[in-house]
């Protein structure tokens, strides 16, 4: 009889997937879209984020508990359950996608450095890049999640950021709680935008196989649907781990979007289109040490979203192509999905080289994550939905109504996004 479920562990050690998931999805790309927002609209977006919230982390919760329930992530339910071409469409464009914002992520990683210390950013971004696959590969699974998920706490610069300038927070509050929309173009795409950096693909996939592999390397753990009587605790563990890993984002977001209200927005520095140059905007504005702090969590935050979008695609991949996957697998017992990590980040390299002006490959970037979401979204509530999949784990009314509004939501703004295109 397998046991009734793992001991009891610290509220520390309770945090793992989530955490770190919610804390990628603030990577350098989105700390550009969140410091646009802020920068051009002040603080009337800041509704965004708390409404982003529960929509965050109904999807999230979904797909963590799909790993959890079947051993596999998202892309291996696809393919045992729908048809190959499908799964093809959605895993290759999201390879697509992940490795262009991956090579986006680097240059604002080595832009950042290059503000701070000089010297050359294309040498800095091969050696993040190096670096990033290095440890992914080689360093213990045990060790490698706890540096993910330390590295999470970098991005409490941007707390310490908002708190060190003059932020008037009554102003912050009223338009957190008061939504305060106008219907002008821009607004409305600044909105689509920070709802597409915000509830991205990548992550389904990663938290899903994240939790598939945690899983398999206790041995005191079982799929839930081969031990149901490990279903309480470890759900309870994947709802508070989501919930506080995509409020922890969120809530970083909004202190990007309050900081870049007050300093930027402030001063008329309206146009910010990269994090490296939100950071080079706010020295003459808040000060050398406001423009350090900024640009470090730009790079410290760089170091844990590479290895997540690089790791979402391989295992997108590998569970495809039914190859032995996972962090916690040796390198040689899973060549396939480590050489599939290292050679998206070998094109992530070279994409700051010899690819299309950073911007336009992230306009393309969100325009392929958009065909991919809507879609992938309909299919994870789908499956969480059927009892051959999910056996008697199929979703409560209340995360089934949070799940599909997010879904809803999503195909709204992506129509909206090509409308305005």
């Amino acid at each position: 009889m397998p046991p009734l479920g793992p001991p009891r562990k610290s509220f520390l050690a309770l945090l793992g997937p989530g955490l770190i998931t919610g804390a990628s999805d603030d990577d350098p790309s989105g700390i550009a879209t969140y410091s646009q927002a802020g920068a051009q609209f002040g603080y009337s977006l800041c509704w965004v984020m708390l409404a982003c919230f529960p929509l965050m982390a109904a999807i999230q919760e979904i797909s963590a508990r799909i790993g959890r329930v079947t051993g596999q992530g998202i892309a291996g339910n696809i393919r045992v359950h729908y048809p190959a071409w499908l799964l093809y469409a959605i895993v290759g464009l999201l390879l697509v996608a992940n490795i262009i914002n991956l090579g986006a992520d680097l240059g604002a990683m080595g832009a950042a450095l290059h503000l701070l210390a000089g010297g050359s950013t294309g040498l800095y971004v091969a050696a993040f890049a190096v670096f990033c696959v290095c440890l992914e590969i080689y360093a213990r699974y045990d060790s490698y999640t706890a540096i993910l998920k330390w590295s999470s706490f970098v991005l409490l610069a941007y707390v310490a950021l908002a708190l060190v300038v003059r932020i008037p927070w009554l102003t912050v509050l009223k338009n957190t709680l008061i939504p305060n929309i106008t219907l002008s173009k821009d607004y409305i795409v600044t909105i689509v935008a920070v709802l597409g950096t915000t509830i991205t693909p990548y992550c389904f996939f990663w938290q899903s196989s994240e939790e598939a592999s945690d899983e398999r390397i206790d041995p005191a753990a079982r799929t839930l649907i081969e031990a149901p009587a490990q279903a309480p605790a470890q759900i309870r563990r994947i709802r508070i781990d989501t919930l506080i890993g995509m409020g922890y984002s969120n809530l970083i977001a909004l202190f990007i979007i309050v900081s870049t209200a007050a300093t930027l927005h402030a001063h008329g520095a309206t146009n910010i289109q990269t994090s490296a140059q939100a950071a080079e905007a706010l020295r003459p504005i808040a000060g050398i040490f406001t423009f350090a702090l900024f640009s470090a969590g730009i790079i410290g935050i760089g170091l844990l979203a590479v290895p997540v979008l690089a790791g979402a695609g391989a295992y997108a991949l590998g569970e495809v192509l039914q190859w032995p996957t996972g962090l916690d697998r040796k390198p040689r017992d899973a060549q396939a999905f480590y050489a599939t990590i290292a050679i998206s980040t070998l094109i992530g390299i070279a994409i700051n080289f010899v690819g299309p002006d950073p911007m336009k490959a992230l306009f393309w970037s969100a325009v392929i994550n958009g065909i991919v979401a809507v879609p992938l979204m309909a299919m994870i509530m789908l499956m969480s939905m059927r009892s051959d999949i999910m056996g008697p784990f199929t979703l409560p009314r209340p995360l089934l109504a949070l799940g599909w509004l997010c879904t809803v939501t999503m195909a709204v703004s992506v129509g909206i996004m090509f409308a305005t295109w």
